[in-house]
C-alpha cells in the first residue's frame, strides 16, 4: 500500500527538505519501517527505544489519532494521509 506521509519541518533533515513523502506499508508500523528505509534516522525520531511511538510525536492516519485507534497497528490503505506532528509545549 502507498501513502503520502506529510513530514514536519523539524524531521526534513531527513528527506532533504521534503514536506511529503510517498512510504509503503499496510499498517502504520510497515510505513515507518519503509520509512527509514528509504529516509534513515527518522524512525528514531519517531519511535522510542523500545519501539513505541514517542510520547511528544503525534501520529494521524487520515484525521484518526493513532493512539485512539490502534496505534503502530492502525491500517494503512492505499493512498491514506499520513501525518507526523511533533507536539508544542509552552507557557510561562
Amino acid at each position: 500500500m502507498s501513502v503520502n506521509v506529510r513530514i514536519p519541518t523539524i524531521l526534513r533533515t531527513y528527506t532533504g527538505g521534503r514536506a511529503e513523502v510517498t512510504a509503503e506499508g499496510a499498517t502504520l508500523a510497515e510505513v515507518i519501517e519503509s520509512l527509514e528505509k528509504n529516509h534513515t534516522g527518522i524512525a528514531a525520531r519517531v519511535l522510542d527505544d523500545t519501539g513505541k511511538l514517542r510520547r511528544f510525536v503525534n501520529v494521524y492516519v487520515n484525521d484518526d489519532d493513532v493512539r485512539f485507534v490502534e496505534g503502530l497497528q492502525t491500517p494503512t490503505p492505499d493512498g491514506v494521509g499520513v501525518s507526523i506532528i511533533p507536539a508544542v509545549a509552552g507557557g510561562c
